[in-house]
């Protein structure tokens, strides 16, 4: 029996080394790699750098085990006492939770730093106070159990000297951890409700500002009402030409819609973007209002929010001369994705109005002119099917 096990021991180390030398040689392939990196051109950290970083560690980890495993049957067959595999576990366990620990706390001073900025909307504070507090519970619930994970796998590893104790069922617990959850659920849910209802409440308020925003590859393109402060109607069927948004003229109050290359905002008042796109599902993302939402093709949508902090109060509040509010895209939408953007200004209600009288209307006489022609053409066709049908 002594000489099998020796046998086992001689074929373990064989094993053992075979994975060294293949270690080696990939520690050996990743400095030659590493080398060609450095030469312009060859971009090292690319996926295949981090499979190689994995398989290694694996190998690492595999190595280490077979040594670990090679030790313990050469004690045994000496007669000795072997490795304490339960304690070696439980040690590994309490260093995992204290790496663990290490990692949650770096992740929250790097990462903490790319959150979202102060919001400037008034349901923004809300959403806000929701993430905080959804985040605060989950984070407590999250090192709470993870503590009670790891200790206990420490605490109670296996040990001769005590039995364990087979605890088959207890409703005090059942009902503490299936009641608690539901209740604080319950109450994040419906918090989330009644703003996500104040976002989009469909109700007309009076001095709503309506703004069309519509998407294409890649661009927005903006629509304010005119004096009439209504937005005329689209029909994606009269998009041709210069009436590149489908706009129908055949509604009065179209007539007097204005053309903007930048979003103007007036301050605290209710603003109602109409959301639409005319190829591919975008979204409109504007951060700093916590605003974002689908732009789905045949779809209108809307949002509703309030700006808080004019760009100028922002510039000072950030510190920074040449801050902008922006509006991106937040769908990967092709190639230009990464350019589908425009700059939102938010300004007081003076600056809008001087700002809202010196837009162009969309009906520009060459567009005027387009839709005649088309009207004529119309005509024609009309009375040459009149004609033949006669």
């Amino acid at each position: 029996m002594g000489f099998n096990q020796i046998l086992i021991s001689k074929k373990k180390l064989s094993l053992a080394a075979v994975l060294m030398l293949t270690g080696t040689n990939l520690l050996m392939a990743q400095g030659t790699a590493t080398a060609a990196a450095e030469k312009p051109g060859v971009d090292w950290l690319s996926v295949s750098y981090y499979i190689l970083l994995f398989v290694l560690a694996c190998i690492a980890v595999a190595i280490v085990g077979k040594i670990l495993r090679v030790y313990d049957l050469s004690q045994k067959i000496q007669g000795k006492t072997g490795i304490h595999w339960n304690n070696l576990m439980g040690v590994i366990c309490i260093l995992f939770l204290v790496a663990g620990g290490i990692g949650t706390v770096w992740s929250f001073s790097v990462h903490g730093n790319m959150i979202l900025p102060e919001a400037a909307s008034k349901h923004g504070v809300k959403i806000d106070s929701m993430f905080w507090t959804t985040t605060g519970i989950t984070m407590v619930v999250f090192v709470v159990t993870q503590i009670l994970l790891f200790g206990f796998l420490f605490a109670y590893r296996h040990s001769a000297k005590r039995r364990a104790y087979f605890l088959p069922h207890n409703n005090t617990i059942e009902k503490v951890w299936t009641i608690a959850p539901a209740i604080v659920l319950t109450v994040l849910v419906i918090f989330g409700f009644f703003t996500w209802q104040e976002v989009t409440n469909t109700k007309e308020v009076k001095g709503d500002i309506n703004v069309d925003i519509t998407g294409e590859q890649f661009a927005w393109n903006l629509r304010y009402p005119g004096p009439d402060n209504l937005l005329g109607k689209k029909n994606y069927k009269l998009i041709a030409g210069a009436n590149k948004l489908g706009i129908d003229y055949t509604d009065k109050n179209s007539l007097d819609d204005l053309k903007a290359d930048t979003m103007y905002l007036p301050v605290n008042k209710s603003i109602r973007l109409n959301i639409g796109s005319k190829d591919i599902i975008h979204s409109v993302y504007m951060p700093h209002f916590r605003v974002q939402l689908n732009a789905v093709p045949g779809l209108p949508t809307f949002f509703k929010f309030t700006p808080t902090y004019t760009t100028e109060q922002m510039r000072q509040k950030t510190d920074d001369p040449k801050f902008e509010y922006l509006v991106y895209c937040n769908k990967i939408c092709g190639a230009s994705h990464y350019n589908m953007q425009k700059i939102v200004r938010v300004v007081s209600e003076a600056e809008y109005n001087q700002w809202l009288a010196k837009q162009q209307p969309y009906l520009t006489p060459a567009l005027r002119t387009e839709l005649k022609l088309a009207e004529v053409k119309k005509n024609n066709i009309s009375t040459n099917r009149l004609a033949l049908n006669n």
